[in-house]
């Protein structure tokens, strides 16, 4: 009997087959002879005592289309493994499924990445815990304090802590007029939190992806190069994608951080590194594997299965 498994994710009519992570996921599950179901959060329910979702059975995807078939409701412990691939931000729509996920393992549930590292580990945060491979970073909602922070460090980047693909990214010479409205409404007016960072000139020659798989750095990494006067390489933001390989620091980097991933049960994410500095840790739905794949022939989702 073929092996179930469970993928949750945004609605697949957001997702692009040609270039989406999760779909790319998909694909492999299928060709590995994987029964592949779809949900999205809201589709996770409490009956009673146990954990269901409402699903789809994926049974074909094609470069322009999916094929599935209808709903049924299954336990989420009767799945082999389930894969919580819901973008950002982890809100509290988002807490409530992974309190729901939690509860699934109790019953007998495999997820990745563990619902509990993912409520844990904020993605802007989590690069903190390895502070010598980051840049000198500031967490606030007090404007007086990120304009102290600028005066010291002149070009600084400022970003919201929930926030993916490069949006509302600023990069700031001085806190004056318009940047200090921008600082107001990021904040909400001080009440909200935002990142804060010295800003990394490095970020021109690419903001590299790299894919730590079962703890360790896949061998292959992708520099999102922002082009024209961007300095943003997120490539939903514009940048460029270029496949290379893994170099020695950030390979030393991945691997420490590898270790203390797996220890939380997470086996699947894409840290980010601008020229020596550590600058996010995605455990959320890290994506890039497409990209890799496409060009190189190297596919990071085949050594990812083939070690589940």
């Amino acid at each position: 009997m073929s092996k179930k498994v469970l993928f949750i994710t945004d609605p697949m009519k957001e997702l692009k087959p040609e270039k989406d992570t999760s779909i790319f996921m998909m694909e492999e599950a299928i060709s590995l002879g994987y029964k592949v179901y779809q949900a999205e959060m809201k589709h996770l329910y409490l009956d009673n005592t146990f954990v269901m979702v409402d699903v789809r059975n994926i049974i074909e995807i094609g470069s322009s289309k999916v094929e599935e078939i209808r709903k049924e409701a299954i336990k989420v412990s009767e799945f082999s493994y389930t894969f919580m691939r819901k973008d950002p931000p982890v809100d509290t729509n988002y807490l409530n499924a992974l309190h729901l996920l939690g509860l699934a393992e109790i019953q007998g549930a495999t997820i990745f990445n563990k619902p509990n590292a993912i409520k844990e580990f904020n993605e802007k945060v989590f690069a903190t815990h390895f502070k010598e491979f980051t840049p000198r970073t500031l967490i606030t909602s007090c404007i007086e304090k990120i304009i102290k922070f600028q005066a010291n460090h002149e070009i600084i980047i400022v970003k919201p802590l929930d926030g993916m693909g490069g949006d509302s990214i600023y990069k700031m010479e001085n806190i004056e007029e318009e940047n200090l409205d921008i600082l107001l409404d990021m904040t909400e007016e001080e009440t909200t939190q935002i990142v804060v960072q010295e800003f990394l000139p490095e970020i021109y020659k690419g903001d590299f992806r790299i894919l730590v798989i079962h703890g360790k750095p896949f061998h292959k990494t992708l520099a999102r190069i922002p082009q024209g006067e961007s300095f943003k390489g997120n490539l939903a933001a514009g940048g460029k994608g270029v496949a290379m390989n893994i170099n020695d620091n950030q390979r030393a980097i991945a691997e420490k951080v590898g270790e203390f991933l797996v220890s939380k049960g997470i086996n699947f994410a894409g840290i980010d590194m601008i020229g020596s500095y550590l600058t996010e840790i995605n455990i959320t739905s890290p994506t890039c594997a497409r990209e890799i794949f496409d060009q190189t022939g190297m596919n990071p989702i085949k050594e990812y299965f083939s070690k589940l």
